[in-house]
């Protein structure tokens, strides 16, 4: 009974004050057959909040997400798996599923007969154009008369994560060559005999061959050495995003960081599907060896940074020789040396950099800092970008440059 009061909708409330004046004014005017009415409209929200606080049920949910990442734009399905586990039957129930305003409306369901050990699965799909994790749930449920007199909420507890992911751009395949370390065009290759100079050999251990015994080099080591089987080469890439707040402009989903999020998701995928070991490292040095899906993932949560500077703490052994991709912002005379570092450390640098003052909607040229550096300059083979260029092309201009500079008709690394 305290739980049907406590739920009196603004209606069950005028009732009990219209039914009270009634008897009130029954009384000072002498009038029984008011009287009659007045306990007539106070007594049918009290019934009907009686009979609503008597309903115990015991509502449990499953709730599940296809697919748990789902990219910015591509819709996901949420699955609902209601059963009522209680001893006594709730009749009709309204449920609302909780939300974040930019998956869309509040999904709500009617559901009928909802009677001992009864299970009903319901769906629905939600779509966000903005990427982020977001958290599904609480369901609430509502139960009411049929006058509406009285309404009852339960928030039933827990909730599901949807990550979703930035837009991509399916990019073409361009050609890269790189060193040994890290570029697309070595595999692991299998050796068979030959001189010291063209075969990987590493010492004798126990239970290995005789018949891979490299009598050369052991000879020259003083030591038993066996050829090894394949040189383990890899495919390796670094795509570096520039993250400083101070590197771009505009606000929202038309700023030129999402852009740059955006490329950089889509080189991450597209290296991926050519055989690269990728590496996402943002400004501030932060970054992992991870699955294509990890990193997705990580370019989900990313936000900007205060840096100042690029971190080039994360160069060295497992950038030597390999593939460096970077987005990158406005240019400072700041970032010179971090971006020869870069360059010096990797075998092939490749570079998209923003105009980060079309973001601003300046459709002339702004004069630029006559000291901030061009990454054309500083060794990288570059192509501007805008916010109305497409990443494909931009792409696709890179691997002309590329294919010009190897024919010598321009220099490595020229800005376009």
């Amino acid at each position: 009974m305290r739980d049907g009061l406590t739920g009196l909708t603004l209606r069950g409330r005028a009732f009990l004050a219209a039914g009270a004046t009634a008897i009130v004014c029954a009384v000072l005017l002498g009038q029984p057959n008011l009287t009659r009415i007045g306990v007539l409209v106070i007594a049918l929200p009290l019934v009907s909040a009686f009979v609503i606080g008597r309903r115990r049920y015991t509502l449990a949910i499953t709730r599940s997400v296809h697919p748990r990442l789902v990219g910015a734009g591509q819709p996901a399905r949420i699955e609902l798996d209601l059963v009522n586990a209680g001893r006594s039957s709730a009749g009709a129930l309204l449920v609302e599923d909780q939300v974040p305003y930019a998956l869309g409306t509040r999904p709500r369901f009617v559901l009928q007969g909802v009677a001992r050990q009864w299970h009903r699965r319901v769906s629905y799909q939600v779509r966000s154009d903005v990427r982020g994790r977001f958290e599904i749930g609480p369901l609430t449920t509502r139960i009411t008369d049929p006058f509406g007199l009285v309404e009852i909420r339960r928030a039933i507890p827990g909730v599901a994560p949807l990550v979703v992911t930035p837009r991509t751009v399916a990019l073409p395949p361009i050609p890269i060559v790189g060193g040994w370390s890290g570029s697309g065009e070595h595999r692991p290759q299998v050796f068979a005999a030959g001189s010291a100079e063209d075969v990987s050999v590493r010492e004798y251990r126990r239970g290995d061959e005789l018949r891979r015994v490299h009598w050369r080099s052991s000879a020259r080591m003083g030591d038993l050495m066996v050829r090894r089987e394949e040189q383990p080469w890899e495919a390796r890439a670094t795509v570096l995003l520039d993250n400083r707040l101070r590197s771009h402009r505009g606000q929202g989903l038309g700023s030129s960081f999402e852009y740059a999020v955006v490329a950089a998701a889509s080189l991450v995928l597209h290296l991926d599907q050519h055989g690269y070991a990728v590496r996402l490292v943002l400004a501030d040095g932060t970054g992992a060896d991870e699955t294509s899906t990890a990193v997705l993932e990580r370019l989900a949560l990313v936000t900007t940074t205060q840096h100042a500077k690029l971190d080039v703490g994360w160069t060295g052994d497992q950038t030597r020789g390999g593939l460096v991709v970077a987005v990158l912002g406005a240019l400072e005379q700041v970032d010179a040396t971090a971006l020869k570092k870069i360059r010096h450390d990797a075998g092939n640098a490749l570079a998209m950099v923003l105009d980060v003052d079309q973001w601003l909607g300046r459709s002339a040229p702004v004069a630029a800092d006559d000291g901030a550096p061009t990454a054309g300059a500083l060794g990288f083979r570059a192509v501007a970008l805008g916010p109305r260029d497409r990443l494909d092309t931009a792409w696709r201009d890179l691997g002309r440059a590329g294919r010009a500079a190897a024919a010598g008709l321009i220099p490595t690394g020229a800005d376009r």
